[in-house]
């Protein structure tokens, strides 16, 4: 570097931004927090659509000397997870950046695969890690149909299309379907995890990947974490007091196109379509409650 070059940097370095001076090592950090896939109008949640541009920002960050993801998440849809591990692993590898996983609250199911994305993972001793299996839920109306004298009448073509319909009796064959279904997901995730934490992992099977779930201090005695502590603390300790944590949010638009739908709706009231927009609003108010419910039943599954 020429000497006259070196002067200006000394002289007017401290005013210049850290992520455009060498001097400075600079982490983005990425926050992954929600369900994974249950996004609804006024409840988005994580999935790669809303998170793929974040990603690429992240990692196209000058001097990033790694990306960190701060994790709080008990799960979800499992190929929403998947597609957001695979996207984090190709941008690692594109850009040879390391990542690190902090998790807060909870990295549980989907929520651990995000966390398995990462080069190392760090937990808060009061997180909540693990729960490495699959679930699925719903709800049977079938009796509470014939108490108030709803008949349900469903068309369809195809021996299993209506399988676990919600408002039909259950049948065994359903259900023995879903299982199967339940057991390749499950032994693809066991699969993942294995080749992403490798030898560090130190446990029988039927313990790790029962869907059980721990503290941090058991996890990393397990090997599902690699060290107990937190995202400032851990990061000044690798790179130095100076570190710049630079936090890579949402780009930020028209309200009513941060909310998807809502922009419909409001095009619907402005052109007189009021009854349309009321009923429109009635049904989006009822799957919205429903979302809650579910995504309520989520986190309560770890006490939070």
């Amino acid at each position: 570097m020429p000497d006259a070059l070196k002067a200006i940097l000394a002289a007017f370095g401290p005013l210049v931004p850290a992520r455009f001076r060498g001097d400075v090592p600079v982490v983005p950090v990425v926050r992954l927090s929600g369900v994974i896939g249950a996004a609804m109008p006024l409840r988005p949640g994580l999935g790669i659509a809303g998170l793929a541009k974040l990603l690429e920002r992240a990692f196209a960050v000058r001097n990033a000397r790694a990306v960190a993801l701060v994790i709080n998440s008990p799960g979800g849809a499992p190929a929403q997870s998947h597609l957001i591990f695979r996207r984090v692993r190709q941008l690692a590898e594109e850009k040879k950046l390391p990542v690190l996983a902090f998790v807060e609250d909870v990295g549980a199911s989907g929520g651990y695969m995000l966390a398995c994305a990462a080069d190392e993972i760090i937990a808060d001793p009061f997180s909540i890690v693990g729960s490495i299996g699959v679930v699925s839920g719903g709800f049977g109306f079938e009796k509470l149909m014939d108490k108030i004298g709803i008949e349900r009448r469903l068309y369809s073509s195809g021996e299993r299309k209506a399988m676990l319909d919600p408002f039909l009796p259950e049948k065994p064959e359903d259900v023995k379907r879903l299982k199967a279904i339940q057991k390749d997901i499950h032994e693809q995730f066991i699969a993942l995890v294995k080749a992403r934490r490798g030898g560090k992992l130190n446990g029988a099977d039927k313990t790790l990947f029962s869907g059980e779930f721990w503290t941090a201090q058991h996890a990393q005695e397990l090997g599902l974490i690699d060290q107990i502590g937190e995202l400032r603390a851990t990061l000044r300790a690798r790179y130095g007091e100076k570190v710049k944590l630079q936090l890579i949010s949402p780009e930020r638009g028209f309200f009513a196109r941060r909310i998807p739908g809502l922009a419909a709706l409001v095009s619907r009231q402005s052109a007189g379509q009021s009854a349309g927009l009321g009923a429109g609003l009635g049904a989006g108010l009822a799957a919205e409650l429903i979302s809650a419910l579910e995504e309520r039943a989520i986190w309560s599954r770890y006490g939070l």
